[in-house]
């Protein structure tokens, strides 16, 4: 039998697999995006002069590689995810039945266009370096 509590001493979701499930997933996506923003914040602030990255600068280095466009992708994504079934939590804690319905298929709606949007993005966005 599975213990109701985490090691770190928080409550275990109750409720069906899936529940589980995402509650292990936002703990996995916070520690993802603590080290994809910590590291994105290091190497675009300290080991890059902030006052020499201009668009040409971006063009060049950093969305020429398909590494960087992967890197900027998945914290994309983990910030949408985190963000997004954070406000599940919310929107089921704070809602009747059928607002709750509502507003979770708005929820899940706005993610999805969220995604799609951003992903579209990262991966069609030419290496145009403006004019200037």
């Amino acid at each position: 039998m599975s213990s109701v509590y985490s090691r770190s001493g928080r409550i275990k979701p109750q409720g069906s697999r899936s529940e589980l499930a995402i509650w292990y997933l936002m703990r996995l996506s916070g520690l993802g995006l603590f080290v994809l923003v910590l590291s994105h914040y290091l190497i675009l602030h300290v080991l890059y002069d902030p006052a020499e990255q201009d668009a040409q600068w971006i063009a060049q280095f950093r969305w020429s590689s398909t590494f960087w466009r992967a890197f900027d992708w998945l914290m994309l994504i983990l910030v949408l995810f985190h963000a997004f079934m954070g406000m599940r939590v919310v929107i089921g804690d704070m809602t009747a039945d059928r607002l709750r319905s509502l507003l979770l298929s708005g929820l899940y709606l706005l993610a999805g266009l969220l995604f799609v949007l951003g992903t579209f993005v990262v991966v069609t966005l030419p290496n145009v370096v403006p004019a200037g």
